[in-house]
């Protein structure tokens, strides 16, 4: 069918349009981040319902018109059920999206950002590593992605674990940055260095984010 492309990528946010259709954000390999219209999704029965909710990662058939995508067809790798189960689990989730969201463009090459994306969503589904230490990890990568990334704080005295850890989790690949842990109070250095920089260089607020703090 003429017109037909076919993406990877993850849901990033999904809204109701119309009766029955729904509006989706996908973060894709091939053509960053785009919009697409999945008609009959939230028809009972309708075998694009589980493929448009948020998290779900997998290969996507769209239509490509003049000015936008429609969802033809999905073949799903991983719905993150899990995840989507766990209250808190599910707005570090929904946090992690709205950064890629903000981060993200269309036609941009985001195979780095979808890669940390995926990668730190498998990692809060992990019960062997503490959310806060995942969302540390995704904040300071995707600043380090994203090119603004300004080094290890030079203003005080971190201990040399710390510095240590901002190190590999700057210059790793994607790939390896889940399989650690960190003593308490390394955590604690992590989380005040990543808060200073989500607001000094990113300085968005992000709607999931002030409900996860209140959890």
């Amino acid at each position: 069918m003429q017109g037909i492309i076919e993406v990877t990528g993850m849901i990033l946010k999904q809204s109701p349009m119309g009766e029955y259709d729904r509006r989706v954000c996908v973060l894709t390999k091939e053509r960053g981040k785009i919009s697409a219209f999945a008609k009959g999704a939230r028809k009972p029965g309708s075998r694009l319902a589980a493929a448009t909710n948020l998290f779900v990662f997998g290969t996507f058939k769209l239509y490509a018109g003049r000015s936008s995508y429609t969802m033809t067809d999905a073949d799903i790798s991983n719905y993150f059920e899990a995840l989507m189960a766990d209250y808190e689990g599910a707005y570090y989730g929904m946090y992690f999206t709205e950064i890629a969201d903000y981060y993200t463009r269309e036609n941009n090459d985001e195979r780095e950002m979808l890669k940390l994306l995926y990668q730190s969503m498998r990692a809060l589904a992990a019960e062997s590593l503490p959310n806060p230490l995942v969302r540390c990890i995704y904040e300071l990568k995707a600043i380090v992605i994203n090119g603004e990334f300004p080094g290890v704080p030079t203003d005080r005295k971190l201990l040399d674990s710390t510095v240590y850890t901002i190190d590999y989790i700057a210059f790793s690949p994607v790939e390896k940055l889940y399989n650690f842990t960190v003593k308490e109070e390394v955590l604690a250095e992590l989380q005040q260095i990543s808060r200073e920089y989500m607001h000094r260089i990113v300085g968005h607020t992000f709607k999931s984010l002030e409900i996860l703090e209140t959890l």
